[in-house]
């Protein structure tokens, strides 16, 4: 998975804003002003992609795919990062957690803000 495509795909999540936060040197993504992912890097400088997740599902995501480890930087049971390089995550989950992770944060803005975001299509 390349930085581009996951930038781009994000980019087309409905109402996504993006930044770049210089202390992090990571890409954010937001929806209604509430991050739901993030590309940077690990310590040691290995891409990474931290994206919000159910915590069940996180855990059983760790346990079933070597690129998905708790969330780098992030509160480990509702984050997620995988690595960006890891030759056992398909792109088409990785897809789906992005969506997964816009939803969880999406549902948790005030219906004031979801019915803005809403009227912006």
């Amino acid at each position: 998975m390349n930085k581009e495509t996951i930038h781009a795909y994000c980019l087309k999540l409905h109402g996504t804003t993006f930044d770049y936060k210089e202390e992090w040197q990571a890409d954010r993504y937001h929806i209604g002003g509430k991050m739901y992912g993030m590309m940077g890097g690990d310590g040691a400088g290995r891409p990474v992609l931290t994206l919000k997740c159910e915590p069940n599902r996180a855990e059983e995501l760790r346990e079933a795919y070597e690129g998905i480890i708790p969330g780098y930087y992030m509160n480990k049971t509702h984050w997620n990062s995988i690595y960006m390089d890891a030759n056992d995550v398909p792109i088409d989950l990785v897809e789906n957690l992005i969506n997964h992770s816009y939803e969880l944060v999406f549902g948790k803005l005030t219906k004031k803000a979801q019915l803005e975001i809403n009227e912006m299509k």
